[in-house]
């Protein structure tokens, strides 16, 4: 299988794209720099220069493929409807190429379980949260994706947790150990009970490989090996691995210390992936993100 991948020299598409290829699949990666075209060939994959916001491109790539599977996302906080709005338009423009052009094509893309209603465990057969500002912008690429298995392409969607961990920024963890770091302390929000829920890179990289290879049309999938790991416990351990006091702070302080941050700090996102498991035969083996803490903060320190 021929399979274009957006944001394919990124944190997790340098990921996919070495297990496509060890898989003996063939990879056209969209990247934006001179720096990633070599990264690609390196890998032994093609390069295709470009942007997500130039849909021709996007649709020649697709054109040009089996598969698609798109990791890109402009990461635009202060225009965040905008970053999401981007997202459906390169969504919609890859996946009328692949109905246009018919037979078993597949298209992969990426969401967050950060879509889901917080405090509860979700699971794949939740849909977003709508009440939540957030949500109510990213989960709509969602439904653009999956409408198109009304139109024989065989669309799914890949949830990442938000502490997507390995050897690099690693989700929400890169910038709780940078405020650490900066404030001198490990903290968490009154008595940490909040949870985030996490998988490693190279398990979710696994997870699209399968779901582009077999998933069956209309599917979520979550990319998450551990449920909901308590905030507590997180900065217990970069305060153990960094050597600094770990704290409680309270919740009128939290926007002070954390900065932008703060949603992170405070988000209580669980969820399984039972579902996930049960569909696509996916067994995560990775580290967790407490045996990944030291990777994580080698890397910030860095």
């Amino acid at each position: 299988m021929r399979v274009f991948v957006t944001g394919s020299t990124g944190f997790i598409g340098s990921a996919v794209v070495k297990e496509l290829l060890s898989a003996g699949h063939k990879v056209l990666g969209l990247t934006r720099s001179d720096k990633g075209v070599e990264q690609l060939k390196s890998q032994g994959a093609e390069a295709l220069h470009g942007i997500i916001e130039d849909l021709e491109v996007l649709k020649k790539g697709a054109s040009e493929c089996d598969a698609v599977i798109h990791l890109a996302f402009v990461h635009n906080f202060a225009d965040f409807a905008g970053s999401c709005a981007t997202d459906r338009a390169a969504i919609t423009a890859m996946g009328s190429v692949l109905a246009a052009a018919g037979g078993d094509r597949a298209l992969v893309i990426t969401s967050g379980t950060m879509v889901l209603a917080r405090g509860k465990l979700g699971d794949e057969d939740d849909g977003a949260d709508m009440t939540n500002p957030m949500s109510a912008a990213r989960g709509p690429s969602e439904q653009v994706c999956l409408d198109f298995a009304k139109q024989g392409v065989r669309a799914s969607v890949v949830r990442l947790p938000p502490t997507t961990h390995g050897p690099g920024v690693s989700g929400f963890m890169g910038p709780f150990v940078t405020v650490a770091l900066r404030k001198g302390v490990s903290a968490y929000v009154g008595e940490g009970q909040n949870r985030w829920c996490a998988g490693h890179r190279d398990d979710a990289a696994k997870l699209y490989r399968l779901a582009v290879e077999k998933a069956k049309p209309g599917s979520i999938f979550h990319a998450v090996a551990e449920d909901g790991v308590p905030m507590k416990d997180i900065a217990t351990e970069v305060g153990k691995q960094l050597n600094i006091p770990v704290v409680s702070i309270p919740p009128e302080k939290v926007e002070d210390h954390f900065g932008w941050f703060q949603f992170g700090a405070t988000a209580d996102n669980a969820a399984s992936s039972a579902k996930t498991m049960e569909r696509l035969g996916w067994t995560p083996t990775g580290l967790t993100v407490m045996e990944d803490v030291p990777v994580i903060i080698d890397f910030m320190k860095s």
